[in-house]
């Protein structure tokens, strides 16, 4: 199965062609504690999780596509569960640490490899990743800033929907979650307006000041007088940064490391410091002058990205980040198509581990 033939595909069909798949058969192996999960494996609580989405608030009136990326989350929510349970030896009991974190990762590989497109993608990683937060905002020190934080990741309405579907699709009799408590995140969310939608800041400066601060103010609008503007490109090696740069933003001139390596004849494989100083210095060279330009580099890392995004925030620069990610066969064939190509299995490996942008670290965000 593709992605077209799962979109075209009856939803009993999908989970029928899931539970044939490796991941799916890990999941069917990897007992739960009973104390929340009387009902068993992994993947028994995954199908009743599946059950359960028809019958959540909002179903009815939700589209096509939200009840692809409900079902796809409730597929993957635990998938990671068999790589991270363990018998915690103090309590005696099963615990699955990181299991959303790592789910995350698991569940990009497979959409990757249906040839799911990119937005869809990302917003059912975002479901797995954040799946178990909707149930635990009471505990929250600032529940406001846990959804308005949220809104810009993913949807807190389709998170509230699939949150009701999991705490159903449980044979629990003494639930410590009670359903009641996923309430306040719908309530909360519509009170401060990021429910349907992320929270309307006024401005992107006042977005990105307000995440980027350790004590934020909501209503704080900073005055914008940007220096300029940079296009920080990301993407694997082969994706087509450059193509893509030629084709929209062919009037900047380029810091490229892929360029500074051969100018300075050194190896991806070699200490980079040398390339990274080189490119910071001719960064902040045209930031002093007020010069717009684009940053070329792979950046697949949100660590690795931020500490380029602080570079160019000090200098006061409006950032746009544009990640291009073709299908995995094009990036192959790309790549071996160019005169310095990467080693396959490199692609895949840095694939494995890869976060595209977010909307809270720049101005604008393209996915392409």
């Amino acid at each position: 199965m593709n992605w077209e033939r799962i979109r075209q595909a009856e939803r009993g069909e999908v989970i029928a062609w899931a539970e044939m798949q490796p991941w799916a058969r890990a999941m069917a192996n990897c007992a739960q504690d009973g104390q929340w999960h009387a009902e068993g494996d992994v993947w028994t609580h995954t199908k009743m999780v599946c059950s359960q989405l028809p019958g959540v608030e909002g179903w009815n009136e939700s589209s096509d596509d939200d009840h692809l990326s409900l079902l796809f989350t409730a597929l993957l929510h635990d998938s990671a569960k068999p790589i991270t349970s363990m018998l915690d030896p103090e309590t005696g009991h099963i615990r699955s640490p990181n299991h959303a974190v790592k789910g995350e990762h698991l569940a990009r590989a497979i959409l990757r490899d249906l040839e799911c497109d990119l937005t869809t993608r990302e917003r059912i990683c975002s479901m797995v990743r954040y799946h178990g937060r909707p149930a635990f905002l009471l505990e929250r020190q600032q529940p406001e800033r846990e959804l308005i934080h949220l809104s810009w990741l993913t949807s807190n309405r389709l998170l509230y929907q699939f949150a009701i579907a999991d705490t159903r699709g449980r044979n629990t009799d003494s639930m410590q979650r009670p359903e009641e408590n996923l309430q306040y995140w719908k309530l909360l969310s519509q009170e401060i307006g990021c429910f349907d939608g992320a929270f309307p800041f006024a401005t992107d400066q006042s977005r990105l000041v307000y995440f980027r601060s350790d004590e934020p103010n909501l209503h704080y609008v900073p005055h914008e007088n940007f220096s300029a503007r940079v296009t920080m490109i990301c993407g694997l090696p082969g994706s087509g940064k450059d193509t893509w740069l030629a084709n929209h933003r062919s009037d900047l001139p380029v810091v490229s490391l892929d360029n500074i390596r051969r100018e300075l004849n050194i190896e991806p494989t070699d200490d980079q410091g040398r390339v990274v100083q080189l490119a910071s210095e001719r960064c902040r060279e045209k930031l002093r002058a007020g010069e717009s330009f684009a940053f070329n580099a792979t950046n697949l890392l949100r660590q690795t990205r931020g500490r380029w995004l602080s570079l160019f925030a000090d200098y006061n620069a409006w950032v746009e980040l544009v990640y291009v990610e073709p299908p995995m066969k094009c990036i192959l064939k790309q790549n071996r198509d160019r005169k310095h190509c990467v080693p396959a299995i490199v692609i895949r490996k840095l694939a494995a581990k890869v976060q595209p942008p977010t909307w809270l670290e720049a101005h604008r965000v393209v996915l392409v």
